[in-house]
Parts: C-alpha cells; structure tokens; sequence
C-alpha cells in the first residue's frame, strides 16, 4: 500500500481529521480528537505508525519480522512502524481498523455518543 492509498482509508472512517501537529512531514490522523495514525509524509520507503493491543503488537513483529517493528519515536508497547509498501494492503487496512478501533473503545461515553452520531 501507498501513502496515498493509507492516507484515503484512514480518512473514510467517520469522525476522522487530519493535521500537522508536529512538522510538515508527519501527518496525524484522529478520531474525535485522539490520534490513532501518523504517516511520515517524506520516507522511503513509506512508514506509518498504528495503535495497537500489546500482545497483538508482538505477534505482529515477530510474523512480520523488520516489516512491522516497535513504534518510532511512540510507546513500543503500543504502537507499531509498518513499511506500507512491504504488507499487504489488506493487512494494513485491518491493523488500520484495529487502531481506530482501539481509540474509539477508549473514549468517553459522551464521545462515543457524539461519533455515533456524525
């Protein structure tokens, strides 16, 4: 998968912005204001950082071993680098749905009822 192609399926989810919080090379995706994607706008070959349940998280790195890795520049328990152009777009589309998914279980209830309802 391609940056573009990352950057189009994260920003179909409902709730979804995206924005430049730390340098013009980092794109952040969040839904409802928490950030459950970064894309690295100008590496080769193309990066991106995802949430992810810990012990999922090592399953990953270990099946996909130098292809996904512990998060640069994140929590390593919780996030993960993925080299997009090395996975299948499928995979990154479901780790994409993991992360967001994640992030929305972990939002408050009002939240959660206002993403609801968009």
């Amino acid at each position: 998968m391609n940056i573009e192609a990352f950057r189009e399926y994260c920003i179909a989810k409902k709730g979804v912005t995206e924005e430049f919080p730390f340098d013009a090379q980092t794109l952040v995706f969040k839904v409802m204001g928490k950030m459950f994607a970064l894309a690295a706008l100008q590496r080769l070959p193309s990066q991106a950082n995802l949430k992810c349940d810990p012990q999922r998280a090592i399953e990953l790195r270990e099946t996909y071993d130098g292809t996904i890795i512990p998060g640069y520049h994140m929590s390593k328990v919780h996030w993960n680098t993925l080299y997009l152009e090395n996975l299948s777009p499928a995979l990154v589309q479901e780790l994409i749905d993991h992360s967001y998914a994640l992030v929305v279980a972990g939002l408050t209830k009002k939240l959660q009822a206002e993403l609801n309802a968009l």
